[in-house]
């Protein structure tokens, strides 16, 4: 017979502060209002929208971001296709932040999207 432990198991598990749904509201809000301002007089509403021309006038990384983004288009293999969809995504990570230029840790986390994003088999 096995025998029901009547003490509650505990684990010592560290939770981290995370924001509260009113901050990452505000910050999803600013980046709406950044892309409306950015693409005020175009059929364009938002960066997943962004023609050509659009993507290098917006997306334009740093210089740090840039042989990032050239190193990892390498040795993944991207297309250009993908490659332009990583460059939309960083943007659109970087407007919550305000940031002018795209910055070689937006397109790191643009690129871990895209990596979810492929099929592996």
């Amino acid at each position: 017979m096995f025998k029901i432990c009547e003490q509650p198991l505990l684990l010592n598990v560290e939770r981290a502060e995370g924001e509260s749904s009113a901050v990452i509201i505000g910050r999803v809000e600013r980046a709406r209002e950044i892309q409306l301002e950015r693409f005020k007089g175009t059929r364009v509403h938002c960066n997943a929208h962004m023609a050509p021309r659009q993507i290098r006038q917006f997306c334009d990384p740093d210089a740090a971001g840039h042989r990032f983004l050239e190193v990892v288009t390498e040795t993944l293999g991207f297309s250009v296709r993908a490659h332009t969809r990583i460059l939309k995504v960083a943007r659109t990570i970087a407007d919550p932040e305000g940031a002018e230029s795209i910055r070689e840790h937006h397109i790191a986390e643009a690129v871990q999207y895209r990596s979810l994003d492929r099929k592996q088999f």
